[in-house]
């Protein structure tokens, strides 16, 4: 059977509700035709609670349940939110009445109970043959049991280094085996956090140095706060040694969200960090006393470019590139132009791509494309004067996750364009680029599973990693 790849709408179907979204001046407007409790419940938990909580429930059936896992609980996490935080588990109480709340509560027991029972419609199979316009292609698996496979690097053997949210770190061999990496850094794996983005030393093979990205922690009045950070180490055979600390993003929090850490080297041999707002929105994307809510640029060892923008700024943290950004999950910096791209979460809706350049403001909270989760709107303006606005965006949300541009013709119809992997919808989006601007979008893969990372190994393959059960696939174009 060949599965055709489908034009992304906005237009979102679930079996038995019609749920639609408009764009107007970039906000969501939601309607929903449904019947039963189940079929009101679904469309509720579809338009306000699958970009977090993953459209078959995975995050409830599959990770701890901190605030508890009964009906009382859950009702008070809808509630009232949890976290305090605009971004953390924001409180539904102030849109949906008691009874709705209800009856979501129910609808997200019985979908533990029942497993897969809010599965899309069209199941995912890997073994398919599918299309892409111009040729037919299949998926290899390379791994699996990887967990929340987050960052990728390729090692000049052909082994691939792969990062698993909750601290492992897996050298994926060509023959498939796997081997844990010991000696990396204590990660406070909860939330959105852990062990982050993975990157080689652009001279890996002269000085073995590898960089990872992690929510580093530590106590602070009797409370865990985390912060993002990168730390440099040597691989020798199969361990980490001679750690370094090169970037510590201040202040540390009480959010467990919003780390941002993609990892990238620019042919210059500048090391690249993008780091997350951290949930404090009004608090630290326009602060350039703050690291959150910022791109970052330094030397390999830490140290900071005296080009930097802000390094004459009085108070402003040095390693600044560019600020006001929000979640920061994508970053590629293309290896012919020299141009940095970036994508980043917006919160309900308002999902970006950006050009990264230096020193600007790419308008974080003040201009969005998006509202609330709940609902709610923080901010009217979509454009401001001296703020950056975005080369693409989404409405609504595809939780984007990982980003690579396609180079070379292995792929026929795809050199050159954008490839973006979708957390909330499963699927990989190939944006195609034509005159400064994303003309059209395909979904590939759909239903593969909440995509994390997607990267061009050295090989010309491109590489897909899925979350839970964990599973890193080759795309393998079929030759005819």
């Amino acid at each position: 059977m060949i599965r055709s790849i489908s034009i992304v709408l906005l237009v979102l179907s679930t079996t038995g509700v019609s749920l639609s979204w408009e764009g107007s001046l970039g906000r969501n407007h939601y309607s929903a035709e449904a019947d039963s409790a189940e079929d009101r419940s679904r469309s509720i938990y579809t338009n306000y609670c699958a970009s977090c909580h993953g459209s078959t429930m995975q995050t409830f059936v599959d990770r701890k349940w901190k605030y508890g896992n009964s009906a009382s609980a859950i009702f008070e996490s809808i509630h009232k939110g949890r976290g305090g935080s605009d971004a953390a588990m924001p409180a539904f109480g102030v849109m949906l009445k008691e009874s709705q709340i209800n009856e979501l509560v129910d609808y997200i027991l019985s979908g533990i109970e029942e497993g897969k029972v809010y599965d899309f419609e069209q199941a995912f199979s890997p073994t398919e043959v599918y299309n892409a316009e111009k040729f037919d292609y299949t998926l290899e698996v390379i791994a699996s049991d990887l967990g929340i496979p987050w960052g990728m690097a390729f090692l000049p053997n052909g082994d691939i280094l792969v990062t698993d949210r909750d601290g492992a770190i897996y050298r994926v061999m060509k023959d498939g085996k796997k081997v844990i990496i010991r000696g990396g850094p204590s990660v406070y794996a909860e939330g959105q956090g852990g062990l982050l983005d993975v990157e080689l030393h652009p001279n890996f093979e002269k000085n073995g140095w590898v960089y990872l990205s992690y929510s580093s922690h530590k106590m602070e009045d009797g409370e865990t706060v985390s912060s993002t950070s990168v730390r440099r180490y040597k691989l020798k055979r199969n361990r980490l040694t001679k750690e370094k600390l090169i970037i510590e993003a201040f202040p540390y929090g009480d959010t467990e969200i919003h780390y941002g850490s993609r990892l990238e080297f620019d042919k210059e041999g500048y090391l690249f960090l993008t780091v997350g707002d951290r949930g404090s929105r009004d608090t630290n994307p326009q602060d350039l006393t703050r690291f959150p809510g910022k791109v970052h640029r330094t030397h390999d060892d830490g140290s900071i470019p005296s080009d930097n923008p802000f390094v004459d700024t009085p108070g402003a943290v040095k390693s600044i590139y560019s600020f006001g950004h929000r979640n920061p999950q994508g970053f590629f910096i293309h290896p012919v132009t020299g141009t940095i791209w970036s994508h980043e979460h917006g919160p309900r809706g308002g999902d970006e791509i950006n050009i990264v350049r230096k020193g600007e403001n790419y308008g974080w909270p003040l201009v969005s494309y998006g509202i609330n989760y709940n609902g709610t709107v923080f901010t009217t303006l979509t454009k401001k004067e001296g703020m950056r606005d975005p080369f693409h965006y989404w409405i609504p949300s595809i939780g984007p996750s990982g980003m690579t541009f396609v180079i070379g013709d292995r792929y026929p119809g795809w050199d050159g364009h954008l490839l973006v992997g979708s957390l909330r919808f499963e699927y990989l989006n190939l944006c195609k680029i034509e005159d400064e601007k994303v003309l059209s979008e395909l979904v590939l893969l759909k239903n593969i599973g909440r995509v994390r990372n997607v990267k061009q190994g050295p090989d010309g393959y491109i590489y897909v990693a899925v979350e839970e059960p964990g599973i890193l696939y080759r795309i393998v174009p079929i030759k005819k």
